[in-house]
């Protein structure tokens, strides 16, 4: 698939496209639980073919599953795992220049990157009329988890050689891992970054957004676009975030969705923002039928636009309320005309 054109398509089309980051639903669907997706790219791949046959053409695109701790596992990390929840990182393995040197890369057959492959090679097997797009974290996030994220906020200041050492190394992995989902055929990954969402401007640029650019110069062409996501800017990052280069920018729910949409170039699809707990999880269904249709109103001047949530939708979203999400998307493209 062409990705300038599916882009194209996206600006040309008067109507609104959706892209909800969402997988947990499909789970439910098949009678599955978290730990089962992620330790089998086969459960996996099922969550995500049942949740598009639930809603077949509602979404613009597939994605995977966003599991932020599989690239630490790859490093040595220990991980908590839970039948309902998403993996964590417990614990940092590195601590200062000497044990940063001594980290050695991974290799992309090493913890439960192979499940991950596999999911997205069978997603891309599966579905021929819409984009697949793997994911992974960012650079400076799988940092903050080998490192820890509260040390690495200092390091920056006292340390910043080293940190720069480990983002080396985390970006080859990062670098390799991304170019094989490219290699299965996938369309694009979704790059989960929302640590440098804690950061000054400057220092995005420098600890995060330096080394994002390196690995889209790499991978991102027109059949592959890297979607840059950021839930943790609150607006003071965003500049740094478009001068990675991504081709797709998707934003949470703490940052204004006009005002950004004001700051970035319009041939960026620009993803967002829709509160993916204090939304679609905890409110009613006419509550988040209301909750999109004021977001797709007020931002009806940007064709570029692409209404998402603003981060993972959790386990447990009713699908009342997915419903409702998608039921305010086709009404507000019936009442264009």
């Amino acid at each position: 698939m062409n990705m300038t054109e599916w882009k194209k398509s996206i600006y040309t089309n008067p109507k609104r496209s959706a892209l909800p980051i969402m997988t947990h639903p499909g789970l439910t669907i098949i009678g599955k639980k978290v730990i089962d997706a992620v330790s089998s790219g086969e459960v996996h791949f099922n969550a995500i073919r049942a949740l598009d046959d639930r809603y077949p053409d509602s979404s613009a695109a597939v994605n995977c599953l966003m599991d932020l701790s599989v690239e630490a596992e790859c490093f040595g990390s220990q991980i908590n795992f839970s039948e309902n929840d998403l993996p964590t990182v417990t614990g940092r393995i590195v601590y200062d220049e000497v044990t940063v040197r001594s980290l050695k890369v991974p290799q992309l057959n090493t913890g439960r990157i192979p499940h991950y492959l596999n999911a997205t090679t069978m997603a891309v097997k599966a579905f021929h009329h819409k984009p697949v797009f793997a994911g992974c974290i960012g650079p400076f996030s799988l940092a903050g988890r080998l490192y820890d994220i509260s040390e690495i906020m200092t390091a920056v200041y006292e340390e910043p050689d080293t940190i720069l050492l480990l983002l080396q190394k985390c970006t080859s992995l990062l670098r390799d891992y991304i170019t094989a989902f490219k290699n299965t055929g996938a369309n694009g990954v979704i790059m989960a970054e929302p640590a440098a969402g804690l950061l000054s401007a400057d220092l995005c640029d420098t600890f995060s957004s330096n080394f994002i650019r390196t690995i889209v110069s790499e991978v991102q062409d027109e059949t592959f676009a890297v979607m840059l996501h950021n839930c943790g800017n609150t607006g003071q990052v965003t500049q740094s975030v478009i001068s990675t280069g991504a081709a797709m920018l998707h934003f949470g729910n703490n940052v204004d969705m006009v005002q950004t949409l004001h700051e970035v170039p319009d041939d960026r699809i620009v993803l967002g923002n829709l509160d993916p707990v204090g939304v679609m999880k905890m409110q009613r269904p006419e509550e988040v039928y209301a909750s999109t249709l004021e977001l797709l109103t007020a931002t009806r001047g940007f064709p570029n636009f692409v209404i998402s949530t603003g981060c993972d939708t959790p386990p447990g979203v009713p699908f009342e309320n997915i419903n409702a999400f998608y039921q305010a998307v086709r009404d507000f493209n019936g009442n264009l005309w």
